[in-house]
């Protein structure tokens, strides 16, 4: 299908990587769309710039429609550090004449890179959309699993209608589901009811405190490299480093620990999309906001080309295996640390109705601290819920 029926060019001032002859700038790796009619080709694309100029559903956000060509202002002229990652910038969704006329539009675009197993980031616009990004894997007919960085759940109130703070709701009631596991990262607790947090303990989906991340940032990267696909709020990032939103408050995530969850993210072998939302440029300060957004994106593009291809498979050489026998609870369990990378997973071993041990979805991510809790004897939580979820 021809995608380019939904975009619209982007309009930036390019002279200046049009006369560099060597890859010094981002700008340099990047063919985009400016002109009707001159829609980038897609082979050998690894990365698509997708935006999306729509902020209907975003309540009180009105304006962060504006923020991907801002964005794109700032993204262009940083330092490239890579030669073998090419990027193709799509251009701006564009608004349809109803709200699910855009939703339609990301959705079918979004399937399409994906299946080309072009990697697409995109640049909202506000969080709402993230179900539309989800859709396209319903296209596919993948199962996955998401993260969102995000200081609340966006879960909404009942029967509320889809917007940016209800549409995790909305991925959860969807038919057909293909919903596995949704993982927060950085909820703020004042922000989030018990009724909230119970629902998401009975679906056995991980949230975790802001100050659990701040205090061990490094814990999220087994939490990300779970991921098929990542939606992150600019307001989970506190105002002092990201003014750009209308949510934007005094606590959150810093700049440098945002770096770093989309290095990570990038790093993913198995990440398919990744999202950033809510910017606004009406709130931003010297542009602050913006740049953060493009070095954010920077590190996600310097994760994916540092890459290792390290997924665990079964008797792969590229691994170290551990068994830990638990006395109390009668279980082993084995973990596989990657010999490239030093990253760690733990095999999760489900019993059928029969009580025989069967392995689905056998491989998960989990942390060297993971490991060291099952050598004093302690189930991992991270073993425990997908147990939970797999039986």
């Amino acid at each position: 299908m021809d995608i380019e029926i939904y975009f619209e060019p982007i309009s930036l001032d390019l002279s200046a990587y049009a006369e560099q002859t060597e890859n010094f700038f981002v700008g340099n790796l990047i063919e985009p769309f400016v002109k009707t009619g001159h829609f980038p080709g897609l082979e050998g694309v690894k990365i698509a710039l997708v935006g999306v100029n729509e902020d209907r559903k975003s309540l009180e956000n009105t304006g962060c429609a504006d923020g991907p060509d801002k964005v794109r202002e700032q993204l262009y002229p940083l330092f490239s550090h890579w030669n073998n990652v090419k990027i193709a910038d799509l251009g701006n969704i564009k608004q349809g004449n109803t709200i699910d006329d855009t939703y339609f539009a990301v959705k079918d675009a979004l399937s399409v890179l994906i299946k080309k197993d072009i990697l697409p980031i995109i640049i909202g616009g506000s969080q709402d959309l993230t179900y539309a990004n989800y859709l396209a894997y319903e296209n596919i007919g993948r199962v996955i699993n998401i993260a969102a960085v995000d200081p609340i759940f966006d879960l909404g109130q009942d029967e509320e209608d889809l917007n940016a703070h209800s549409y995790l709701s909305r991925i959860i009631v969807h038919q057909p589901n293909f919903l596995f596991n949704y993982t927060n990262i950085g909820f703020q607790s004042y922000f989030v009811n018990q009724d909230a947090m119970q629902l998401m303990k009975n679906l056995f989906f991980d949230i975790n405190r802001l100050g659990n991340i701040r205090a061990n940032i490094a814990e999220t990267e087994p939490m990300v490299r779970n991921a098929d696909m990542l939606t992150f709020d600019l307001a989970a990032i506190r105002a002092a480093d990201a003014p750009g939103s209308y949510y934007a408050g005094p606590n959150g995530l810093n700049g440098e620990e945002a770096c770093r969850i989309c290095r990570y993210a990038g790093m993913n072998d198995k990440l398919t999309s990744i999202g950033f939302y809510e910017f606004n440029p009406r709130y931003d300060i010297r542009n602050q906001t913006a740049l953060l957004t493009a070095q954010m994106i920077w590190y996600f593009l310097d994760g994916f080309d540092n890459r290792q291809h390290d997924i665990p498979g079964k008797n792969s050489k590229d691994f170290i295996r551990y068994r830990v026998f638990l006395e109390n609870y009668k279980e082993e369990l084995f973990f596989l640390k990657s010999k490239k990378t030093d990253r760690w997973w733990i095999e999760i071993p489900v019993k059928n109705k029969t009580g025989k041990k069967q392995l689905k979805n056998p491989y998960t991510p989990c942390s060297y601290a993971d490991y060291q809790q099952a050598l004093q004897q302690e189930i991992p939580d991270r073993w425990w819920k997908l147990q939970q979820k797999l039986m």
